[in-house]
């Protein structure tokens, strides 16, 4: 087993830290990259194990120490909640990639969004959808893109369905972030796919343990697939207090459903995100169904 280290982008979030959790858990040297090494989440990293690197990806210097040595990248970038429109997704996938290519990195593992593969002009269309979720699926391509031709010797890129962990507080899906109210105005009855986060860290280390295989691998990632409303059955027969559905869209927007969440929401049921489990299963990924899930989330209450 290597003893280069993994850099990890995104180590004290939701992906970030369950790939920095599989691979310590599999022995593989963790450097996690962190703005503030003093924060909480950052201090947990370090109790687990990780090496703990100061960086920002807006600051592409300081990107360079701890790209130098890692045997490998995993890359995550968000955009800034502050500016949604602005291109920060995608500059610092760029800043991490140049970062990377100039230590001398030689595998990349970047997680996208299921769907990111949609060649639909209508997919992007502004005035149906909205400017943010036509930017936000543009950026997600454009850094897909970065990654697949910035010269790395293996690459795997994955695509997560939407997280269950989305379904519990405090969750911008829910009308406050903590109420039980769930502020959707999708089709509650259509099947759709999810992922567990810790599924992403799965994903991730397989590709890490075998570069030659998942080279080029565009994996649409899902561990289950099922409705809204089955999910929400699923949760209510483990928690203590229920969540709550909307009888209709109208009764969510009352919630308070942010605008831009109801047009990405309204897209996903014109645009369904592709990922299934057996896309995973057939790469021998392991993934987790939802009541799975659902019993662990209940139990961490």
């Amino acid at each position: 087993m290597t003893t280069e280290p993994v850099l990890v982008t995104g180590a004290t979030g939701n992906q970030g830290g369950a790939v920095a959790r599989a691979l310590l858990a599999a022995g593989r040297p963790v450097r996690a990259l962190v703005r503030d090494p003093s924060s909480a989440a950052a201090g947990r990293l370090a109790a687990a194990g990780a090496t703990l690197v100061r960086g920002d990806l807006d600051d592409p210097a300081s990107l360079e120490e701890p790209a130098a040595g890692a045997a490998a990248v995993f890359s995550m970038e968000t955009a800034d909640y502050a500016n949604l429109m602005a291109d920060f997704e995608v500059q610092r996938a760029r800043n991490l990639v140049a970062a990377a290519r100039e230590a001398g990195v030689e595998q990349i593992v970047h997680s996208s969004v299921s769907g990111a593969g949609n060649d639909d002009p209508g997919a992007f269309d502004e005035e149906r959808w909205g400017a943010f979720p036509a930017h936000y699926w543009r950026s997600k391509i454009e850094s897909e893109r970065v990654v697949r031709e910035a010269g790395f010797r293996t690459w795997t890129i994955l695509r997560p369905a939407g997280f269950m962990e989305n379904l519990k507080q405090p969750s911008l899906w829910f009308a406050g972030f903590t109420s039980n109210r769930l502020g959707v105005v999708n089709d509650l009855d259509v099947a759709r796919p999810w992922i567990a986060v810790q599924d992403i860290g799965t994903a991730t280390l397989a590709a890490l343990a075998d570069p030659r295989r998942f080279h080029g691998v565009v994996l649409e990632l899902a561990g289950d697939a099922l409705s809204l409303r089955r999910a929400v059955e699923i949760l209510n027969s483990v928690r203590s207090t229920p969540i709550e559905l909307p009888s209709a869209p109208e009764q969510a927007l009352a919630w308070g459903v942010p605008p831009e969440l109801a047009q990405s929401q309204r897209r996903m049921d014109t645009y369904p995100a592709p990922a299934r489990p057996e896309m995973a299963h057939a790469l021998g990924i392991e993934t987790t169904t939802f009541e799975q899930w659902a019993h662990g989330a209940a139990r961490s209450e």
